[in-house]
Parts: structure tokens; C-alpha cells; sequence
């Protein structure tokens, strides 16, 4: 099953960096994405930096959750990005016109809501990964409520 990628992510706008999502199973997602001059992290040039990979990435891990929440008749709820380990890319940018595919697998959750992704992206002549650590607890208003109570004290 299929949804547009906006109904999986918790983004609006700009902000949705991915394309579509192009094959989903169990424990692993994978994403387009089509580097386009005038996007809102792209250079002068359209090229796309390549720090901008580790939100490519933590979007492709939300998307999964979508996918999984879409596909178990459940709300998309929101996630947050704890950490990233061994964030390596071997091209500075990555180049206008090309078409990034970004995948991430699933190697450890637990009940809470904390899980960790084997990350890479891949596009022609570039090559990214990194390990992401995510949090997506099971009830996200409690608990911005009780950390947003935690600063008032």
C-alpha cells in the first residue's frame, strides 16, 4: 500500500523534503528525493549540501513510522531526532538534477519508543550513512506537556 508522502510525515510545506516513498516493508523504508534548484536548503548552483543528509535521512525514518501508523489503522504521531553516529558523506553537495534515494532499517526499538536506523543515501556519484537514534514516545502531547513543565521548575 501507497500513501502520498505527505499523509506519512508530520511536516507541512517546504519542510517535506522527500519526494515519495518508493518501497516499504517491515523493518525498512526507502525514499526519493529529486534535487531541484530553488528548494529551500539548495545553493545558488541547486545543488543540495550534504549536511542537509541527515534530515533527508530522519525524514525517511518518519516516513517509515507513517507508513507502519497508516498501515495499522493508527495516527501518524510525532518523532524527534535524538542523534546521528558516523554521519559520513563523500561529496559536499549533492548535485542539482540528481535523484537521491535515502534508506533506513530499523536495528533496535523498545516499548517507550526509542529505536535506532541504519541510515544511507545513494545517488549517482555520492554516497551517505549514518546511524540515527529516534524517539517517538507513545502519547507525544504528554510528553511536550511534562517537558515544557519540567522548565518551568
Amino acid at each position: 500500500m501507497t500513501w502520498p508522502i505527505e499523509s506519512l510525515l508530520p511536516h507541512t510545506g517546504g519542510m517535506i523534503l522527500l519526494d515519495a516513498v518508493i518501497e516499504a516493508e517491515g523493518e525498512r523504508v526507502a525514499c526519493r528525493r529529486t534535487v531541484r534548484p530553488g528548494g529551500l536548503f539548495e545553493d545558488a548552483d541547486g545543488n543540495l549540501p550534504a549536511w542537509c543528509g541527515v534530515e533527508l535521512m530522519a525524514q525517511c525514518v518518519a516516513a517509515w513510522s507513517g507508513w507502519q501508523a497508516k498501515r495499522e489503522q493508527r495516527p501518524v504521531r510525532l518523532g524527534f531526532l535524538l542523534g546521528t553516529r558516523r554521519y559520513q558523506c563523500d561529496v559536499d553537495a549533492f548535485a542539482a538534477g540528481s535523484e537521491l534515494v535515502i534508506e533506513a532499517v530499523r536495528c533496535f526499538h523498545d516499548d517507550e519508543g526509542m529505536a535506532m536506523f541504519a541510515c544511507r543515501i545513494d545517488a549517482p556519484g555520492a554516497h551517505a550513512e549514518a546511524r540515527l537514534t529516534v524517539f517517538s514516545p507513545p502519547d507525544p502531547d504528554a510528553f511536550l506537556a511534562s517537558t515544557v513543565q519540567g522548565q518551568d521548575a
